[in-house]
C-alpha cells in the first residue's frame, strides 16, 4: 500500500520491487508502475516542474517505455496508461467513491458488476475487428474505460477524463525517421537487459522479432532464442530463421517441432481471462505452452514482436489523403497495389472519392450490418480496417443491440488523426493491445514477464511521424523498420521479401478438434442469452471452409463464450493476477 500525501491509503496492489517506483517533492507525488528505464533522480527532477495536474503531460511525454503513471497534486489524483492500450485504466464507483484500477474485472468483483450485454451482443456480432470506442468498452456493466489517449483525473467532485495525447503529425522522411525509430527501439531493448541473464526472444526469421534478438544479443550475447517450427510447406521462416542464428553464434536456439506442440483450438473451452473476452483463443494451448517451456530454460523475462505489424504493415487508407496532396504519387502507388494485390478498379476509385466523415463511416456500418459483404479484392480507404457484418449465427436481438451500439457510435465519433492511414494505424493498435496485455498476463502466469518494446510509447511516435507514403509502399516490406536497423540485423532479414503462413497449422488444429468445438458451443452461454443461434452456429461450424477466414470468425466468438461462462459467476477478489492499480 502506498498511502497518499495525506496520510490515506492511495495505492493498493502487488508489483515487483523493480517495477515500481515513487519520488514525491513539497506536495506531489509521482509513482511509475511498469516498464520505465530511467534513473530515480531523474524522476524526481521531473517531479520538480510539476505545479498543477496537467503539468503532469509533460512528465509522461518525457518518459520512455510502457507504464501507468500515478499523480497526487493537491486534491486530485491522475491515472493514465499506454498509449496503445497495452496497460489501461478501468474507473467506477464504489460508496459513492470513485476508484480506479488496472483490471476491469477487479472492479467488477469489488463492486459486484454483472455483464452488460449491449456491449457483448456488439462483439459477438461485430467479432475481432470492431474498432474503439466500441473495442474498449468493457464488458462489465458500470464499469468504464479511460480512453487511451485519456487521463483520468479523480477530483473531490467526482472523476472526469481529460485528453493528454495526439498523435505526432507525419512529416518526416524515411532517413530522417529510421533514425528516430532505431534510437527509440534501441533504447526499449537496451532497457531489457537482465542482471542475472535469463532473457530469452522470438527469433521467428521475420523481420519485427528478429530485430528484437539481435539487438538483445548485443547485451546479453547468450540469450535465448525461440521459435515454433512450421506446418505450411511454402513457409520459408525456417530458412531465414536459420541464417539469422547463424549470425548469432553464442545464444542458444530453441525451436518446437510441429509435433510437440499443443494443435490450434486446444482444449476450446479454457478460459484465457476473466478482464475481457480474448481475441486469440485458438493459440491459447500454444502460449500457454510456450511460456511454461521457456521458464523451463531459464527465462525469466521475454521478448516479443507484438504490435510491429500494426505499425509498420500496409494500411491502404493513407492513399486518400495522398491522392488530394500528391496525386501523382498516389498514382503510382495505386497502381503497384493494384498489381501486387490484384485490387478491383472501379471499387477502389469509388472509395477515393467518397467524402464520407467518421460518423458516416459508423453510420454506415450499421445500416449495412447484414449486407452481404464486399468482394474481397476491394481495400478499405474509409475509417475502418475492414467493413462489419453480422455472421449468419447471430440472432435479431443481438443484430439489433449491435446496430444501436454502432449509431450511438456515430454520435461523438471523432478521428484519432486527420490522415484516414494515421487513423488505420491507431485503430489497429489500439484493437490489438489490450489483447498483448492479456497474453503477458498467461506469461506472468509461468513466471515470465513478455516485453513487447514495438509497443512502448516513445517507439509508437516515432514510427508514426514517418510520412505514410515512406512508411507504406507496394515496392518494399516494412521499409521503415527496414532502413531503422540496417547495419544491426542481417541484411538477409531486413530485404526479405516473404512472410510467413501458418493457414495449415489453422486447418490442421480444426479438424483435429472440431468434435470439442462442437461440444463447447452445444451448452453455449451465449446462446442462453439469446446472443446465438445454436442450430446456425453448428452448420456454420460444419460447413467445408475455403480460408481461414471463419476459423477466425470461430474463433473470435469463441473468446466471448469462454468469457461469458465465467462472468456468470460470482468474482472472487484478490486472484494471482488481479491487480488493483489505485484506490482513493
Amino acid at each position: 500500500m502506498i498511502p497518499h500525501p495525506s496520510g490515506r491509503p492511495w495505492l493498493v496492489g502487488r508489483w515487483e520491487p523493480d517495477e515500481i517506483r515513487q519520488v514525491a517533492t513539497g506536495p506531489v507525488r509521482l509513482v511509475v508502475i511498469g516498464f520505465c528505464p530511467v534513473a530515480t533522480g531523474r524522476l524526481e527532477e521531473l517531479c520538480r516542474r510539476v505545479r498543477t495536474v496537467a503539468d503532469v503531460d509533460a512528465v509522461a511525454k518525457a518518459l520512455p517505455g510502457s507504464f501507468h503513471l500515478v499523480a497526487a497534486v493537491d486534491a486530485t489524483t491522475r491515472v493514465q496508461g499506454a498509449v496503445t492500450g497495452l496497460r489501461q485504466v478501468f474507473h467506477t464507483r464504489l460508496g459513492g467513491v470513485p476508484i480506479a484500477a488496472d483490471r476491469a474485472d477487479v472492479l467488477a468483483a469489488m463492486t459486484g458488476a454483472g455483464i452488460d450485454a449491449d456491449t457483448l451482443a456488439v462483439r459477438v456480432v461485430c467479432g475481432g475487428m470492431l474498432p474503439p470506442p466500441l473495442a474498449d468498452r468493457s464488458v462489465w456493466a458500470g464499469v468504464a474505460t479511460v480512453a487511451h489517449d485519456h487521463s483520468l483525473w479523480l477530483e473531490p467532485g467526482g472523476a472526469r477524463e481529460v485528453r493528454w495525447w495526439w498523435p505526432p503529425a507525419p512529416g518526416l522522411g524515411l532517413e530522417e525517421g529510421a533514425s528516430a525509430l532505431r534510437e527509440a527501439l534501441v533504447t526499449a531493448v537496451d532497457g531489457r537487459r537482465r542482471a542475472g541473464g535469463g532473457l530469452s526472444a522470438d527469433l521467428s526469421g521475420g523481420m519485427d522479432s528478429t530485430t528484437l534478438s539481435f539487438l538483445a544479443a548485443r547485451h546479453t550475447p547468450t540469450l535465448l532464442t525461440f521459435r515454433w517450427a512450421e506446418a505450411e510447406a511454402g513457409n520459408d521462416d525456417a530458412r531465414f530463421a536459420e541464417q539469422a542464428a547463424r549470425s548469432l553464434p553464442e545464444a542458444r536456439h530453441l525451436v518446437v517441432a510441429q509435433r510437440d506442440l499443443p494443435p490450434i483450438f486446444t482444449d476450446p473451452g479454457s478460459l484465457a481471462d476473466t478482464e475481457r473476452p480474448y481475441l486469440y483463443p485458438r493459440t491459447l494451448a500454444r502460449v500457454r505452452y510456450t511460456a511454461r517451456l521457456l521458464a523451463e530454460h531459464g527465462s525469466r523475462a521475454h521478448l516479443a514482436g507484438h504490435g510491429a505489424d500494426e505499425l509498420f504493415g500496409p494500411v491502404p487508407g493513407y492513399l486518400y489523403r495522398l491522392a488530394r496532396r500528391r496525386p501523382l504519387t498516389a498514382l503510382r502507388h495505386l497502381r503497384g497495389h493494384r498489381a501486387l494485390s490484384r485490387w478491383a478498379l472501379a471499387p477502389t476509385l469509388a472509395q477515393l472519392v467518397r467524402t464520407d466523415s467518421l460518423a458516416g463511416w459508423w453510420l454506415t456500418q450499421a445500416e449495412q450490418l447484414t449486407s452481404p459483404a464486399p468482394p474481397r479484392r476491394v481495400p478499405s480507404l474509409g475509417w475502418g480496417l475492414t467493413p462489419l457484418r453480422a455472421p449468419v449465427w447471430a440472432t435479431d436481438d443481438a443484430v439489433d443491440a449491435a446496430r444501436r451500439a454502432l449509431r450511438g457510435a456515430a454520435e461523438h465519433a471523432a478521428p484519432f488523426a486527420e490522415d484516414r492511414g494515421q487513423h488505420q494505424y491507431l485503430t489497429a493498435l489500439r484493437i490489438t493491445a489490450p489483447a498483448y496485455r492479456q497474453v503477458s498476463w498467461l506469461f506472468g502466469a509461468a513466471g515470465v514477464e513478455l516485453h513487447q518494446p514495438y509497443l512502448d510509447d516513445r517507439v509508437v511516435e516515432a514510427a508514426l511521424a514517418v510520412r505514410l507514403h515512406e512508411r507504406v509502399t507496394p515496392w518494399r516490406y516494412k521499409p521503415l523498420p527496414a532502413a531503422s536497423m540496417r547495419g544491426l540485423v542481417p541484411d538477409v532479414v531486413l530485404d526479405r521479401k516473404t512472410k510467413g503462413d501458418f493457414s495449415a497449422d489453422v486447418r490442421a488444429g480444426r479438424r483435429r478438434n472440431l468434435a470439442a468445438l462442437l461440444e463447447v458451443f452445444s451448452h453455449s452461454a451465449l446462446a442462453d442469452m439469446g446472443l446465438v443461434s445454436p442450430g446456425a452456429l453448428r452448420d456454420y461450424l460444419l460447413t467445408p471452409h475455403a480460408d481461414i477466414s471463419r476459423d477466425i470468425a470461430t474463433e473470435k466468438l469463441l473468446g466471448c463464450e469462454t468469457w461469458a461462462r465465467a462472468a456468470r459467476q460470482p468474482q472472487p477478489l484478490g486472484k494471482p493476477h488481479g491487480k488493483p492499480l489505485g484506490k482513493r
